[in-house]
């Protein structure tokens, strides 16, 4: 079976999403559902199906629909958003998950109240889940998530983020597993058994695509011929209005894989 994404479309209000880290620009809504339908184009043509979550149009950040759930293989995580103006988003993430749960054996779990825990948090190498905790994650919600994930063989190591939004915003990992990330904007890179430094910010995110390619912005050509020149094969997309928003090419879906 096909691997698959959970997408949101971006709400008109998106230029009112919250921020932490850097200074509001102009965002231009027409752009970016047009940049969100490049991005969902280039997943369909390398083979992953597409299932949209109902739209979330008095939710601005709702595109981000990586924050609402992280999947595990057949386990689905709900999350409990740190900020209060997101939490009304995973109601839709849930019911979109329940809808596809039977079909696909996904068992579903929740992080509960007071715990707090954002998808962008959670960066996943091999059986190791790497969680940050940030101003939208914090201790109780990563302890959560451990007492799901460890009797399943999964080790969750914390990973205190000060200088980024999320885990996610300042690192991910290739195929094989290295830690990629712009160092700046990297708490301590020692954390990783391997992590490789890129030349740009916005180099930081990929998506493993599958069949030895990645998915990352366009915004960032020095790091993209970094990757090529390892032997991937490298598609970009222009992001620019969700980057604005301290967002990427990660927290735009959800990345479900290896279902039945």
């Amino acid at each position: 079976m096909s691997p698959r994404i959970l997408v949101r479309r971006p709400s008109p209000r998106l230029a009112d999403g919250e921020l932490t880290h850097i200074d509001r620009q102009p965002v231009d809504a027409d752009l970016a559902l047009t940049q969100w339908q490049g991005y969902v184009g280039a997943f369909a043509e390398n083979g992953w199906d597409v299932t949209e979550i109902a739209p979330a149009d008095d939710h601005p950040d709702g595109v981000f629909v990586e924050d609402t759930v992280v999947m595990f293989g057949d386990l689905a995580v709900l999350t409990s958003p740190g900020t209060a103006s997101r939490r009304g988003e995973v109601a839709s993430t849930a019911a979109t998950l329940a809808s596809l749960a039977v079909g696909l054996g996904i068992e579903v779990a929740r992080i509960a109240e007071p715990g707090h825990l954002d998808g962008g948090d959670v960066l996943k190498v091999g059986r190791t889940a790497y969680v940050g905790l940030t101003s939208r994650t914090d201790e109780a919600g990563i302890e959560q998530l451990r007492a799901l994930l460890e009797p399943r063989g999964w080790k969750v190591v914390a990973v205190p983020v000060s200088k980024v939004l999320h885990l996610k915003s300042g690192v991910t990992a290739l195929p094989d597993g290295t830690v990629v990330g712009y160092q700046p904007l990297v708490d301590d890179p020692t954390v990783y058994p391997r992590f490789l430094p890129v030349p740009e910010e916005h180099g930081t995110a990929v998506v493993d695509l599958g069949e030895n390619t990645v998915l990352m912005s366009s915004d960032a050509p020095r790091t993209a011929e970094l990757y090529a020149g390892r032997g991937l094969r490298v598609v970009t997309v222009p992001i620019t209005e969700f980057e604005k928003l301290e967002g990427c090419v990660t927290c735009l879906s959800v990345r479900m894989r290896g279902l039945t």
